[in-house]
């Protein structure tokens, strides 16, 4: 099972576990559940709202799960619904008969449900962990043994899948039972003989794939440097002129919720523009080139968070955990990513989207795209103000990141559709409200 088969799960089994203690709790206090109802689905929305908000539902797929973890998060979900609940009660002025919003209702009912939560987490680990099989046999050549090893277990994975080093030739290459084929390396595929023997264990009826593609799969994000020469994996997926319903669809949607937020979010604008003024005297926004479709060049459009003239000798400079760069106004901009928001207008210029590849600036991409192979794909769609990498990984600050981050810029590049879409925007809505940016 997939982790958001494993997540959906553990959200039904939390939603079935403060229903029943809900009547529980009800049938004591002799009070009628049958009439409150929207109530409790209410309750339910906001319980499964605040643990995704604060992370407990991650707490079924991390890695390693610590208990200060499991205790912290479960019991901030709770106590914040109970509090949210209290609110609500005091806002609608609830009469007696509406038991669910009592304290003397609220309280046991969502302690009950915290460690409800807790064991069917600890019982989904422990179900996954056992149900778990290597769903791929990585094949590689006896120099790419480790990097493989360090670039599965970088981020996102459970456990690293068998490695199989291939010591003399393809002659060896057999599938295993209990994977679902075998991942070959790039070095592998360039074997005088590798053909010949994905031939030979097409025909067992084992699945063969590359290991940029087993990657795809398993950790939804495509290192740069196992794609190798198969670049035209990504060529149907170009935006160029014209095209599809769902690429206009993306493109309506970009309009208007760009329009929609910079009116809702024109007051935090004026302050946050106040804020900046006052701080410094400097000026409010920021403009910087950075690359979009296509090798193209535009100006991005920022509230400023940083010193004026942070870079006085012109150079490019990265900007790294603690940059003394950066304002007290401008830090709490970057942690909120309001800082962002006049990018609504490169938006609505056709510059940007709101999902997609994050601009890089033209003067650092000179290295990168030396350093790192298959750097310019990321151009082949249109930039974005969130992006798959930005809701994965946290701000990029040197070589190694930008490398991570192009994996996820890849997978998006492949998987891009209406759905993908909404994932990210949800996610990154959690980072806001979470205030998690930088």
């Amino acid at each position: 099972m997939r982790h958001r088969g494993w997540l959906a799960l553990a959200a039904g089994l939390d939603a079935l576990g403060v229903c029943l203690f809900a009547a529980w709790i009800d049938r004591e206090r002799a009070g009628f559940l049958s009439t409150q109802l929207g109530l409790l689905a209410m309750l339910v929305a906001i319980y499964l709202s605040l643990g995704w908000l604060f992370g407990s539902f991650t707490l079924v797929k991390i890695r390693r799960l610590r208990w200060d973890q499991l205790v912290l998060r479960l019991a901030i979900t709770s106590a914040t619904t109970i509090a949210t609940g209290a609110v609500l009660g005091w806002l609608l002025r609830a009469p007696p008969e509406v038991t669910l919003l009592h304290r003397g209702s609220l309280l046991p009912l969502f302690t009950l449900a915290a460690l409800w939560s807790g064991g069917v987490r600890l019982w989904l680990r422990r179900l996954a962990h056992s149900t778990q099989q290597d769903p791929w046999i990585i094949v590689s050549l006896p120099g790419e043994q480790e990097a493989i090893r360090a670039e599965w277990e970088r981020i996102g994975a459970l456990r690293t899948p068998s490695i199989h080093v291939l010591a003399e030739g393809c002659s060896q290459l057999e599938s295993r039972p209990g994977s679902s084929g075998l991942a070959l390396s790039q070095g592998v595929l360039n074997q005088p003989d590798g053909l010949d023997s994905c031939s030979r264990i097409l025909a067992e009826g084992r699945p063969i794939t590359s290991l940029a593609l087993a990657a795809e799969k398993e950790l939804q994000r495509i290192p740069p440097r196992w794609v190798g020469d198969q670049w035209l994996l990504f060529s149907d997926r170009r935006e160029q002129g014209g095209g599809s319903f769902e690429r206009q669809l993306k493109r309506y949607a970009d309009v208007m919720v760009s329009l929609l937020l910079l009116l809702l979010c024109a007051p935090l604008l004026a302050v946050a523009a106040a804020l900046i003024r006052l701080s410094d005297g400097g000026p409010v926004l920021y403009r910087q080139w950075r690359t979009g479709l296509q090798g193209k060049r535009f100006e991005v459009i920022k509230l400023r968070t940083m010193v004026s003239d942070a870079e006085e000798e012109g150079e490019a400079i990265w900007s790294g955990p603690n940059d003394r760069r950066i304002t007290p106004v401008g830090h709490w901009l970057r942690r909120t990513r309001l800082d962002e928001l006049p990018q609504l207008i490169n938006v609505l210029q056709g510059e940007m989207s709101l999902i997609g590849p994050r601009p890089e600036r033209p003067e650092l991409e000179t290295d990168l795209e030396r350093c790192i192979p298959n750097y310019r794909l990321r151009h082949w769609i249109r930039p974005g103000l969130s992006g798959w990498a930005q809701v994965n990984m946290p701000y990029t600050s040197t070589l190694e990141d930008a490398e991570l981050k192009l994996s996820y810029d890849l997978f998006y590049l492949r998987n891009g559709s209406v759905w993908l879409d909404l994932l990210i925007l949800l996610k990154t809505i959690k980072i806001v409200l979470k205030a998690a940016g930088r």
